[in-house]
């Protein structure tokens, strides 16, 4: 017989659980509840506690909080909760006294490997299934003197990168045992360096329902969180009996990123959880308040799906914007990350019918937390419904996922018609998007690809995606990428189409990092990663989307090639300007001047392929010359003359065969002649003597 304790103590602050020298506090928010028991587990695959404490209304719940103090209990204790409500779903209430709910507060979570969703969401007890929380004293680990970095967006560098994708393949040369976790990437940091980045961007960590796709296939991305204060257990090569270690070689991989010098951004997921629809698993929030923090449709009592994964997180709400606060302040303050991405952050400007908040409290709260103050907060500033907020999302801080640029640059580079104009402004900071006078050109992060479509390298060698492989008939993933196969779908065995592959690669490759704005490259892009068409491989955790190894040696030279463009434009004052570039009548200050194939006469018409700009940092004496070519043939264009002496020479040229595609700055061969033939699909980049920076950048 288990024996149910009555212990009258407790505090209803901090939610979660609380670590003292006496024991622990609990705290848990459920409105309708009439019972709350707390559950303790010796170990993670218990059908039942150890120990049953049940909380009286009378002492231990204070306004809508249940709170219990439990003394001589410490940091690896398991538990969870049973609520008991009202169960009936006909008013928009999910309580159900079978089930084990996950604090959503929980730090660590355990019983990984038991855990079945289809359990969660069937009748009956879970137990011996469900994930269970974990005490843990945040603070108990030594940082050294660790802190954030804080490098200003003009000087960054942003490398999108799953964890275990980027280290799980087996010819990664990380030791079995580390491989897919985030010790691995601690041994990839020398790689990272070497390549020039400053920040990594990880895909969700925050621990995810990795059942929650069409079995027999995975969720890999990470897109479906549980536990969002936790990191994902699945990343870590400790054993799922030692959940406390998972924090600890989290914390070592942060603090040898910022030794380092690179910064760590979270991909984080504000605007859905795990537990979908109706008939999805009932694992912590719908069983605790579903109408709290999901957005219900107040006459039908059906969630309301802005996300396409079956609920909304009702962010305004008090309580679900306490939850999302008190999470990213622990993120920074117990774990020292660098910054979010915030997943579908349009989702978080809705109110709690949905509807579009003009000045939306938790956005606001954001942006003037004084403990994320100095973080990146980055917006994907739109959501599955519809909701586009690019250039016009809220606040003074938020940077934003440039997905206009994406499109207009691909479609430029596909040699598309009508791009030439919009082209333009893409590469100065989007200012047809951004008009908030005196807003940084690097708030605007600028990428070609990222997870969610194809990779570079199946940008360029696909027409249409190819996602059979997902088991949903071909019916996820974007139908319009802007890609050209350059004349074959797929592999070819042609040299041709492989050159202008590679060549196609490369002119994205020099459009991203010649752009003003904040870059962000796909992990792989650099070495021509490939997931075969599959342009949503959300459930790939395969080698379809880990990175392939082997093509550091394949594609030796376009990973020569970015490593060359990402030095010499890290080096350019002319590219961390922070603020829009001037005119070329304000030739004092930095500035920009468009040409076409004639110097100082661009051609904005429809049927205009080509595009030439000059950069132009007086106080650093920097002068650089970029002409584009997305036509079929060749073309002549005019060099704007140079004064002082000085000449041209040839930075980069997409079109020759390495290794004359890129030229480190102090061997690059001089430009005299007052034009110069630029062949189709391609571009040139040239910079004028005098900049110093550049060629010292390579004297190392």
């Amino acid at each position: 017989m288990i024996n149910v304790v009555n212990i009258p103590y407790g505090w209803s602050h901090p939610l979660g659980s609380t670590c003292y020298p006496e024991g622990v506090n609990f705290s848990i928010f459920s409105k309708n509840a009439y019972a709350v028991d707390l559950l303790l587990f010796d170990r993670p695959e218990d059908a039942k506690p150890a120990r049953v404490i049940r909380l009286d209304p009378k002492y231990n719940r204070t306004f809508y909080y249940w709170h219990i103090f439990v003394n001589h209990i410490k940091p690896g204790q398991l538990y969870g909760y049973r609520i008991f409500g009202p169960e009936d779903i006909s008013k928009g209430h999910y309580y159900d006294r079978h089930k084990l709910i996950l604090d959503p507060y929980s730090r660590a979570v355990s019983n990984r490997y038991n855990y079945d969703r289809k359990a969660a969401s069937k009748p009956g007890n879970n137990f011996a299934t469900a994930l269970k929380s974990v005490v843990a004293d945040p603070f108990d680990y030594d940082w050294e003197g660790d802190r954030p970095i804080q490098r200003p967006y003009s000087e960054s560098i942003i490398y999108e990168m799953h964890v275990k994708g980027f280290t799980a393949h087996p010819n990664s040369g990380v030791a079995k045992d580390r491989r897919g976790t985030y010790s691995g990437l601690i041994a990839k940091i020398p790689y990272l360096k070497e390549l020039g980045i400053t920040a990594v961007e990880l895909m969700p960590v925050q621990h995810f329902d990795e059942q929650d796709a069409r079995p027999p296939l995975h969720n890999y991305w990470g897109y479906s969180p549980i536990a969002l204060f936790a990191p994902h257990t699945g990343y870590s090569k400790a054993a799922d009996d030692r959940p406390l270690e998972v924090l600890n070689e989290f914390r070592d991989m942060v603090k040898a990123f910022h030794k380092a010098g690179i910064e760590v951004i979270l991909d984080v997921v504000f605007n859905h959880t795990a537990e979908a629809g109706a008939d999805g698993p009932v694992i912590s929030l719908k069983g605790l308040e579903n109408k709290a923090y999901y957005i219900i449709d107040p006459k039908t009592l059906a969630y309301n799906d802005y996300t396409g994964c079956g609920n909304t997180l009702n962010a305004n709400h008090s309580i679900v914007r306490r939850m999302i606060m008190d999470c990213l302040q622990s993120w920074v303050t117990e774990f020292h990350v660098d910054g979010f991405r915030f997943d579908l952050a349009s989702v978080l400007s809705r109110d709690e019918y949905g509807v579009p908040l003009e000045n939306p409290p938790v956005l606001w709260e954001i942006e003037s937390n004084p403990v994320l103050a100095g973080t990146k907060i980055i917006a994907e500033a739109w959501d599955a419904a519809g909701l586009y907020q690019v250039g016009s999302f809220i606040g003074d801080r938020w940077a934003e996922w440039n997905g206009k640029y994406r499109d207009h640059v691909r479609r430029f580079v596909k040699g598309d018609r009508g791009m030439v104009s919009k082209m333009a402004s893409k590469l100065i900071g989007s200012p047809d998007l951004f008009v908030q006078p005196d807003r940084e050109p690097n708030r605007s992060i600028h990428f070609v690809t990222c997870h969610d479509g194809f990779t570079l390298m199946d940008l360029v060698s696909y027409n249409r995606k190819h996602n059979e492989a997902n088991l949903e008939g071909q019916r996820d993933g974007a139908n319009e990428n802007h890609s050209w196969n350059c004349g074959v779908e797929g592999n070819s065995k042609s040299a041709n189409v492989n050159q202008l592959r590679m060549k196609q690669v490369r002119n994205f490759i020099t459009i991203l990092f010649f752009s003003q704005g904040t870059p962000m490259l796909l992990m792989g892009d650099e070495a021509g990663r490939t997931q075969k068409g599959n342009n949503n491989a959300y459930c790939q955790d395969n080698e379809v989307s880990w990175f392939d190894w082997s093509l550091l040696e394949k594609n030796n030279d376009l990973l020569r090639f970015t490593k060359g463009v990402i030095r010499a434009t890290q080096a350019l004052g002319v590219l961390r300007v922070e603020k829009m570039l001037a005119t070329c009548d304000q030739a004092d200050m930095p500035h920009i001047c468009w040409h076409g194939t004639s110097a100082f006469k661009p051609d904005w018409g429809d049927n205009s392929h080509a595009l030439a700009f000059t950069l132009v940092h007086p106080k650093e004496g920097e002068r650089l010359h970029v002409m584009m070519n997305f036509y079929w043939e060749s073309l002549e264009f005019e060099l704007p003359p140079l004064n002082d002496g000085k000449r041209y020479r040839q930075l980069v040229n997409t079109a020759l065969a390495p290794p004359l595609d890129f030229t480190e700055p102090r061997s690059a061969l001089f430009i005299d002649q007052p034009a110069i033939k630029v062949a189709e699909r391609s571009i040139v980049v040239l910079f004028a003597d005098g900049s110093q920076k550049l060629r010292e950048s390579y004297n190392d």
